[in-house]
């Protein structure tokens, strides 16, 4: 997945949605021609006999999964840009806590969250200056 490069932590803009990119089919195109190949009894280049491999039903079934897949596509980059915007007010929640991490070589590391930050749009959390992914994290408590 992508992420913008004026992307900034907690923005609910993303600037690449707001962009219009007149080579996608919309839904409003796409009616449009699903009207227009029911008025039409069928396609430009199709035989009658339905002996080409499809008619207009087919057209149109395919219209409906190309339409189907490119809103499902949407919906799935809006759900991974709301876990992302998750992660990283969890993350921020973190700042000044204890916690206990899987530390690469020395087995776990505890200390205090010093630190959180972003590359990317990915959060990451920095103990004793060194830095930790979220999935590392086994324990969270107050600071002692």
């Amino acid at each position: 997945m992508d992420f913008p490069t004026d992307f900034m932590m907690g923005s609910i803009n993303n600037s690449t949605a707001t962009e219009t990119n007149t080579a996608e089919l919309s839904t409003e195109d796409f009616l449009q021609i699903m009207a227009a190949s029911i008025k039409m009894p069928s396609m430009p280049g199709e035989s009658g006999s339905g002996s080409s491999g499809g008619g207009e039903t087919d057209y149109l079934a395919q219209l409906a999964q190309f339409n189907t897949l490119d809103q499902l596509t949407s919906m799935s980059e809006m759900m991974n840009m709301n876990v992302l915007m998750t992660q990283q007010q969890q993350a921020l929640s973190l700042l000044g806590k204890e916690v206990k991490v899987a530390g690469a070589e020395s087995g776990f590391v505890t200390g205090t969250v010093d630190k959180v930050k972003f590359d990317q749009g990915y959060a990451t959390i920095q103990i004793d200056g060194a830095d930790y992914v979220l999935n590392d994290i086994l324990e969270v408590g107050d600071q002692t």
